[in-house]
């Protein structure tokens, strides 16, 4: 395992472009294509150091960044922290950053590295891995697993035939005061700004402040949500779906399950982890090695099971009691064509009074 709280000098040797097609050929030979098993062999990457900064948690990535390692020889130095601070970090280090991939819990700080310069292009042969529902329209970044948006709810105190079809209808009167929400949190943020892409801002605001109006009770993120409801303090609450799979591997005798929104609907939203070249790396062709290796079969199996989170290759299958991806409505916002942002986002939040 090559894991280090701070990124490690970079190799000097630059990566010649038939290392991206070497990588891409492993990627397609899993896939059932063919290619030449002694370049495979040989480790395309032996010697290359790839500097990653992660927004993702070490449990979820260190195990794909090993299995990279092992199969291409390169050696993967990370730096984790928050998707946030790390995408910030890029931005106040600019051209001296050592980062070569950025990988984000969620498209939003992926977005704003892209909307500032920090993204350089990827190329067609990567992109081509997945549908183009889970890229940027700027060719700059990716998408690599998905989360959907669930309602969690408490099923000693909750009647499955009383959920809402719609996260819409959660204004109502009837959900005063029973939906745990976390307004400060990426994910709940992230959610925000697709509904902007989809409905646009002024339902948008609307719903944020029928939330606000039925004192929407608020917590710092999704797992004390999911802790809440299963002890009954709150009786649902709108969180990422695997959250409450870890609850349950603890202990599969909690009250509680998830309910996903009628297909389509915005609150069954498919948010992506993300990651993208650093504009400033010096080995650019590895550097997309690797993300083009985050989309292999073997790596999206890993994550898939791992961290109960949602392939987006397409010949990759979901972890079982997961709904299909079918049924949700995918992110298929552009956040760069969104007018200010998250920064948009953040003030309709805080407008709204949904944030106590």
């Amino acid at each position: 395992m090559a894991t280090h709280s701070e990124p490690s000098n970079r190799s000097s040797l630059g990566i010649r472009a038939s290392v991206l097609a070497l990588v891409l050929a492993m990627v397609l030979t899993a896939c059932g294509s063919s290619t030449d098993a002694d370049l495979i062999e040989s480790g395309p990457l032996e010697g290359t150091t790839i500097t990653v900064y992660s927004g993702r948690g070490e449990d979820l990535i260190q195990p794909v960044l090993d299995l990279f390692e092992a199969q291409t020889g390169a050696t993967v130095d990370v730096r984790y922290g928050g998707s946030a601070e790390m995408a910030l970090t890029i931005d106040t280090e600019g051209d001296n950053s050592p980062a070569d991939v950025y990988i984000g819990q969620s498209p939003g700080a992926v977005g704003f590295l892209d909307q500032n310069g920090h993204l350089a292009a990827l190329s067609s042969d990567t992109k081509g891995l997945i549908s183009g529902d889970y890229q940027a329209s700027t060719g700059n970044w990716i998408g690599v697993t998905g989360r959907v948006r669930v309602l969690v709810y408490n099923t000693e105190l909750v009647d499955p035939a009383e959920l809402p079809a719609t996260v819409l209808d959660l204004t109502k009167p009837e959900f005063a005061g029973l939906v745990g929400v976390a307004p400060s949190n990426g994910s709940f943020q992230d959610f925000v700004t697709g509904m902007r892409g989809m409905l646009g801002d002024d339902a948008t605001a609307d719903w944020l402040a029928g939330m606000a109006a039925n004192n929407a009770p608020n917590y710092a993120k999704n797992g004390p949500i999911v802790d809440a409801v299963t002890r009954g303090e709150v009786p649902m609450g709108l969180v990422n779906h695997y959250y409450l799979l870890e609850f349950l591997e603890e202990n599969p005798d909690l009250p509680a399950a998830n309910h996903v929104f009628e297909p389509g609907d915005i609150g069954s939203m498919l948010i992506t982890s993300a990651a993208g070249v650093v504009t400033y790396s010096d080995d650019t062709e590895a550097a997309e090695a690797l993300i083009a290796f985050l989309l292999s079969p073997e790596a999206q199996e890993l994550s898939a099971n791992g961290e109960k989170e949602y392939p987006l290759l397409a010949s990759v299958a979901a972890p079982d009691g997961l709904a299909p991806l079918t049924d949700l409505a995918s992110i298929t916002v552009d956040l760069n064509d969104l007018a200010g942002g998250l920064e948009g986002t953040q003030e309709l939040i805080d407008n709204s009074g949904i944030q106590k």
